[in-house]
């Protein structure tokens, strides 16, 4: 991995800007997937194969703009630019937030290689491009995990996206090339100003709400966890009434890039895996059971799974979404 000074060009065109250059193949789009929290996620926007993201850095906010170049075997490059008062802390960020940090190496040597399930060891040799992102940013992954905690994820999606519209504020221009309605979401600060109403409104339930404010008020604390080693991040996460296994599993595996978090409790993930792995649904002890041989790297073993375009059979009635506005 190589970090260098932007071309002049790009340089000129943003408060701030670098070129990466992964250590092989590279799939942006792919490596960013799972901190959007689906297509209309307001701080991000893709625009083919640019990705706009907004966030809120230690510095004040950032409009970053990424750019994947190269595809060669020779040379794959990520140009970032960013803007707004927190640009500069934004693309010193830009590195990890692409996956800088995550080593496969151990994943990929023959031994442990020649272990895995034939679909994983598949899917792998189609995903080399593949990353685990690492964002750092504690609270803008753990409210929207939050609001998925037992809902649907078109529900989560959907009070997430009002929320953020609502509360959130317009990322620093980027020249006239802005997209238009690309939203930072609210800093901590902002969260606690919504009020109870406005949870109603967007379908969150108070036991969400509360847990999002109970977590919130712990913010810095929170924050720091960034430093720490992910599972260790984990644990002190769920120290907070409300934050389990589930919640800081799917924080850590986006804030740290974590390679063996697993989410357990998620309400399809073992049957999924069991199915996966030996055609028959299981439950969460049963998975990690079956994924205990790759400790270390089961997330990874379940990116693959995912990767590999595996369906799990449906059996059974729909979880419904429920709609709270009118209660």
């Amino acid at each position: 991995m190589t970090i260098a000074e932007a071309p002049a060009r790009l340089a000129a065109a943003a408060d701030a800007s670098l070129r990466w250059y992964p250590d092989g193949p590279y799939d942006l789009a792919r490596t960013l997937g799972p901190l959007l929290r689906g297509t209309s996620d307001p701080s991000f926007s893709a625009q083919g194969s640019v990705i706009w993201h907004a966030f809120t850095t230690e510095e004040g906010p950032a409009t970053v703009r990424l750019s994947p170049a190269g595809g060669t075997e020779l040379e794959h490059r990520v140009d970032a630019q960013a803007w707004g008062p927190g640009a500069a802390a934004a693309v010193e960020s830009i590195p990890r937030l692409l996956g800088a940090g995550d080593d496969w190496r151990a994943f990929d040597e023959p031994a442990f290689h020649a272990t895995l399930p034939r679909m994983v060891r598949e899917a792998r040799r189609r995903s080399l491009a593949l990353r685990l992102p690492s964002t750092g940013r504690i609270i803008d992954q753990l409210v929207p995990i939050i609001l998925e905690q037992k809902v649907t994820v078109i529900e989560a999606r959907r009070a997430y996206r009002y929320l953020v519209h609502r509360y959130g504020t317009p990322a620093p221009p980027a020249g006239t090339s802005t997209p238009p309605g690309l939203v930072l979401a609210p800093t901590a600060a902002q969260w606690l100003q919504v009020p109870s109403w406005e949870w109603h409104k967007a379908g969150v339930g108070p036991q969400r709400s509360a847990t999002v404010m109970r977590a919130l008020r712990s913010a810095v604390a929170l924050e720091r966890l960034a430093a720490l080693p992910a599972l260790e991040a984990a644990a002190k996460m769920q120290t907070i009434p409300g934050i389990g296994i589930w919640t800081a599993a799917e924080v850590v595996q986006r804030t740290h890039g974590c390679p063996d978090s697993i989410s357990v409790g998620d309400y399809h993930l073992a049957a999924y895996v069991g199915a996966a792995l030996t055609g028959r649904r299981t439950d969460d002890a049963g998975m990690l059971r079956l994924l205990a041989p790759w400790e270390g790297h089961r997330q990874r073993v379940v990116r693959m799974i995912q990767s590999s375009g595996f369906r799990k059979p449906t059996f059974g009635p729909r979880m419904t979404i429920q709609d709270h506005r009118r209660h």
